[in-house]
This record gives C-alpha cells, sequence and structure tokens, in this order.
C-alpha cells in the first residue's frame, strides 16, 4: 500500500509499505477512506515527540471500512463503515474502567501514528478494535466523522467539560483553530450567557464568525469588554502557545476556570504571583475518546453542527500538500483538511 512514512525530524515521504496484518486476536483492518493532519502530526514532523521511530506511518484519524478483523473481535465485521478513534482502549484495565482510555494500561493509550503505523495511507491496522472504532451512521457524512475520531472527543472532554461549562457562563476559547471552534459549539449546548473566540488570525476569526460565533477582533479588545465585568467563568486555552495561556490567566474571573487544551511545546509561565489570590483551578489533560459514542449522537441527529470545520479537501495521495497546507492555516484560514480514497 501507500502511506506516508515519518523518517526522522523534518523528512516524510509518500511511500509504498507492506499492508498492514492481523498481529493481535482484537485488532481489525480498516480501508482508509477519509483521514486527516492534526497539530500533533506537525510536532512530530519538527522532532518534538522523540519517542515516534523513524519509519512509522503517521496519523490517527481515520473513517473507513473494515477488511478483516482478528478471532476476538465480536462487535464488528467485514463491510463495516467505522470511525476510527484516536485512542485504543482495552476496555478492562482500571483506567479504562474509570473511562481513561489515554491511560489504558491494558495494552491501549495514543498508538496510532505514535508507537506504532497510523491511519495515512490506505490501510490501517487497528488495535483493541472492539472499543476503538465505531459504526458510522449512513447519514453522517465522512467529512463530519472524521471529527469524532479526536477533533470533537477532545473539545468536549479536554474544553468543555473539565471547564466545568454551565448555563449563564461566560466562555472564552482563546485560539480559533479546529479544536477551539469545535469547543465553542460545544459549549453552547450547555447554554452559556456568550461564548467568545480570540485569535491572531483573521481568516480564523472570519471563521468563527461564519460558524455563529462571537469573535473578538484582537487579545487586547477581549481584556478591554471582559474588565467590564467580571471576567470569563471558563477560559478554554486551545492555541497551544505561552501567550494564549497568559491571556486565559488575565480574562479568568475569581473563582473561574481555565481548561487547557493546547499541546504546549515550549515552557509556558504560570505566573502564580498574580493567579494565587483569584482562587482558580487550571485542568490539563489528554482525550480519551470515550465521549465518541455521545457526540455521534449529538452529530447524528442535527444537535451540533459541525460543517464549517473541514475546509479543505485532497486525494489521500496529496498527503504533502495536505501538510502544507494545515501547517499555514492561520495565514489561509485552512482549519481541518480531509484527505480522502480516490
Amino acid at each position: 500500500m501507500r502511506a506516508l512514512v515519518y523518517h526522522g525530524p523534518g523528512q516524510s515521504s509518500w511511500d509504498t509499505v507492506p499492508d498492514p496484518v492481523i498481529e493481535e486476536a482484537t485488532d481489525a483492518i480498516v480501508r482508509v477512506d477519509a483521514t486527516t493532519v492534526c497539530g500533533s502530526d506537525l510536532r512530530i514532523l519538527r522532532g518534538d515527540l522523540p519517542e515516534v521511530k523513524p519509519g512509522t506511518v503517521l496519523g490517527h484519524e481515520a473513517v473507513g471500512e473494515v477488511v478483516e478483523v482478528g478471532r476476538d473481535v465480536h462487535h464488528l465485521r467485514p463491510g463495516d463503515q467505522v470511525i476510527v478513534s484516536a485512542v485504543s482502549a482495552c476496555g478492562r484495565c482500571r483506567e479504562c474502567r474509570d473511562t481513561v482510555f489515554g491511560q489504558c494500561s491494558g495494552g491501549g493509550g495514543r498508538l496510532l501514528g505514535d508507537r506504532i503505523d497510523g491511519t495515512q495511507g490506505e490501510l490501517v491496522r487497528v488495535p483493541l478494535a472492539d472499543r476503538s472504532a465505531h459504526r458510522r451512521p449512513g447519514n453522517v457524512a465522512l467529512d463530519d466523522a472524521i471529527l469524532l475520531s479526536e477533533v470533537l472527543p477532545t473539545a468536549y472532554e479536554v474544553g468543555v467539560r473539565n471547564g466545568h461549562v454551565s448555563p449563564g457562563d461566560t466562555v472564552v476559547v482563546v485560539g480559533a483553530g479546529p479544536v477551539g471552534l469545535a469547543s465553542a459549539g460545544i459549549a453552547r449546548l450547555y447554554s452559556p450567557r456568550r461564548v467568545v473566540v480570540v485569535d491572531l488570525s483573521p481568516a480564523r476569526l472570519e471563521a468563527a464568525a461564519r460558524m455563529g460565533l462571537e469573535a473578538a477582533g484582537s487579545p487586547g479588545e477581549l481584556v478591554a469588554d471582559l474588565s467590564e465585568g467580571p471576567g470569563a467563568d471558563v477560559v478554554i486555552e486551545a492555541s497551544g502557545e505561552p501567550d494564549g495561556f497568559a491571556l486565559s490567566t488575565r480574562v479568568v474571573r475569581t473563582g473561574g476556570h481555565i481548561a487547557n487544551i493546547g499541546m504546549h511545546g515550549r515552557p509556558v509561565i504560570l505566573h502564580l504571583e498574580s493567579l494565587w489570590r483569584k482562587n482558580v483551578t487550571i485542568s490539563t489533560g489528554q482525550v480519551d475518546t470515550s465521549s465518541t459514542p455521545w457526540l455521534l449522537e449529538r452529530v447524528r441527529y442535527g444537535d451540533l453542527p459541525v460543517s464549517g470545520l473541514v475546509t479543505h479537501s485532497f486525494p489521500l495521495d496529496r498527503m504533502e500538500d495536505a501538510y502544507r497546507a494545515f501547517a499555514h492555516g492561520p495565514a489561509t484560514g485552512a482549519l481541518k483538511v480531509v484527505l480522502h480514497r480516490a
């Protein structure tokens, strides 16, 4: 098959590699009909995640068709249309019983495109498939379904749920990338008073406005606006930038909550000299994808409009073009970039 292979920092290529095979009785082989590029893929290419070994097929999000299953896979069969989760779960260990799938100690966790070959190819081996792939209803389009691999669960679990968004809250989302905009959209399900999105990219603020979200023109404008009241009840930090976290600490109200989603590749100053007085809660974490079935129902029945998050589409063999488009998203307005099988 053909796939995007990581060869070391700054190096990848669209190569011919062996087809994946069933290695464990709990595996499934899925033909990839759609996959996408994530910010963590860019970090791998920068060399920020040294645990990813050269020769690894990248990617951890996919939608496709099951073509083969191991003998211990009981809930899937060849021909099923599935959403491949970014996180694998055994379902038996203490962590999985607590729905903390990302910390699975039974052989799961973040595997795809990290410790094993991932989804940016024509086929992918899905470990622990019974709990790591979800049947895709026929009325959920590929470009909507792909968001359930990681983007929507991350936005909900690490942002909205960890931040305890509640009715009447003022919610500020720092960073209008795909996860930030998804967080804003999901937050609206909880009847907040306001949801304000802030970003330095005019193109991304325009995307927020197209989705019906309130967009702040600049961090200064946001700070001036919120200074007239107590501040934000919940701030969802989705930029992954030190300045984004610093802004979060400035706009959160006393007793408020900062839910950090962004993957920070550089040290971030906490500024406890000012925060200790504010009685602020800061939460961090990685996605577990335990919420995928619930989110799938929200998308399926139209409770959660997500169509505006996918902005660019490429055929699968133009993977390197897709990476370039996504990497320059703040300038071009690219949010989620999806690749489809020809």
